[in-house]
């Protein structure tokens, strides 16, 4: 399954000489955990870079360093680790795993931002999934007990033997 079925395409940008406190008003307003910087405009603006909310606590906050200095570009993680819409799943999860990062933005065949995947995302997507093929399961299961009540055969008839 493409990622792009299963990623978010609402995706909230920002471009890199924003100052820091309004990337997190951002995140606030928006009730996201995440911004993509991007460069240019509209259609044609190309995603360079993400900032989570744990980077801004994390690199700043926590380091008791005054953020209203800082901007979107200062604080991107750069150089961005993205997929492209038609990548798998798998892909995407092995990509967050080798990078050590939750969140990773979509890319567009045109690369433009498609959207963005979480590793929540993923999880629910594969819960939903383990959920169906465990319903499955369980009707072949309950269709075999049915089937054994009744005997063997279409007449009941447990397969006696006539000569």
């Amino acid at each position: 399954m493409p990622i792009s079925e299963c990623c978010t395409t609402n995706v909230i940008t920002c471009g890199k000489d924003m100052p820091l406190p309004e990337v997190a008003a951002l995140m606030r307003r928006h009730h996201v955990g995440d911004v993509v910087v991007v460069e240019g405009e509209g259609s044609g603006a190309r995603p360079i870079g993400i900032i989570t909310d744990r980077d801004i606590v994390v690199e700043t906050i926590a380091l008791q360093l005054d953020v209203t200095v800082f901007t979107a570009g200062d604080m991107m993680s750069s150089p961005l680790v993205a997929v492209s819409e038609t990548d798998g799943i798998l892909e995407s999860l092995r990509l967050m795993r080798a990078h050590n990062i939750r969140r990773l933005p979509v890319l567009a065949q045109s690369g433009g931002l498609y959207g963005i995947v979480s590793a929540d995302d993923v999880f629910s997507l594969l819960t939903m999934e383990l959920s169906l093929m465990t319903g499955v399961v369980v009707d072949q299961q309950d269709a075999e007990r049915r089937q054994r009540r009744g005997g063997f055969g279409p007449s009941g008839n447990a397969g006696a033997i006539q000569h």
